[in-house]
Parts: structure tokens; C-alpha cells; sequence
């Protein structure tokens, strides 16, 4: 079996899995989330089929590394006394962006399947995969949510 070096499945589907997880997990834990899910990869890609959808199953990998950090965050303390610095450095590349800052407001199941479908460039029924679900519930979450992505940002 050949299988392309892993820095070529990186340079090939690491700007997909970035998207996948600012829309999921947001712009802050987004870089975790993309590193978890690489180094995951990592040790599970030699036993990776060679007929495999290696996108479907990295941005599947990102949904499961995505749920065990938004887990660890509801175990962390928050400190709340110190009013936190504001550097130059803008941490949240996205913020200006109007796109997702409307994705943002959508429903989780609507976000979760137009991250997954329209980012991540998944088939429904890997998405009603992820999600939990039937195909045509994925579909219709995704269509949903565009449809509401399109009011907002024609709204704003």
C-alpha cells in the first residue's frame, strides 16, 4: 500500500480543517482544536485505508477533538478579578469577518452542519455521521442554515 506523506495530507486539508474548527469550537480554541486533531491524525494515519476520504475523516476527527475542548473548558476555572489586557495583536482573525460572525449566531445543529457540509465540503451523510441524525436532516440544518446566514448578512 502507498500512501502520501503525511505533510502532504496536511498541506492538502489543513486550511479545511482551520475553517472546520472557528466555525465549531470559534476563533480562540480553533488552533488547538486543528493541532489535537493533526497529531491525532498522525498516529492513526498508517492504518488509514488507502481508498479512504482522508478530508471526511480528518474534519471527523476535528468534530470529536472540538467536543473534547469545549468539555475541558466547562471543567476550567475562569478568573474573573483582572480585566484582560488588550494587545495589538488581533487573536481573533475572524472577528471582523461578517460571515462568521453570522455563523456564529446560528442554532449549533444549523452551524455544526454548514461548518461540516459547506467548510469541511462533507457529503450530508457523512454530516448526519458527525451529528447524529438522519441524511435529510443534515440537509435540511444546512440549508436552514444558509438560508438564515443570508438574512443576517443581508440584514447587516
Amino acid at each position: 500500500m502507498v500512501v502520501a506523506p503525511f505533510e502532504q495530507v496536511v498541506a492538502r486539508h489543513g486550511a479545511t480543517v482551520l475553517r472546520v474548527c472557528r466555525a465549531v469550537v470559534g476563533p480562540v480554541d480553533a488552533e488547538d482544536a486543528w493541532s489535537e486533531t493533526f497529531l491525532a491524525a498522525l498516529r492513526a494515519y498508517p492504518e488509514l485505508d488507502e481508498g479512504a476520504n482522508t478530508e471526511a475523516w480528518l474534519v471527523t476527527i476535528a468534530h470529536r477533538k472540538a467536543i473534547d475542548l469545549y468539555r475541558a473548558g466547562t471543567r476550567r476555572a475562569v478568573p474573573t478579578d483582572e480585566v484582560p489586557e488588550h494587545g495589538v495583536l488581533d487573536r481573533d482573525p475572524t472577528a471582523h469577518d461578517p460571515v462568521y460572525a453570522a455563523l456564529r449566531t446560528l442554532p449549533d445543529k444549523q452551524r455544526l452542519a454548514v461548518a461540516y457540509h459547506h467548510l469541511g465540503g462533507l457529503s450530508h451523510r457523512e454530516v448526519a455521521q458527525i451529528l447524529g441524525g438522519t441524511e435529510a436532516a443534515a440537509r435540511r440544518a444546512s440549508a436552514d442554515g444558509v438560508k438564515n446566514l443570508r438574512t443576517r448578512l443581508e440584514a447587516s
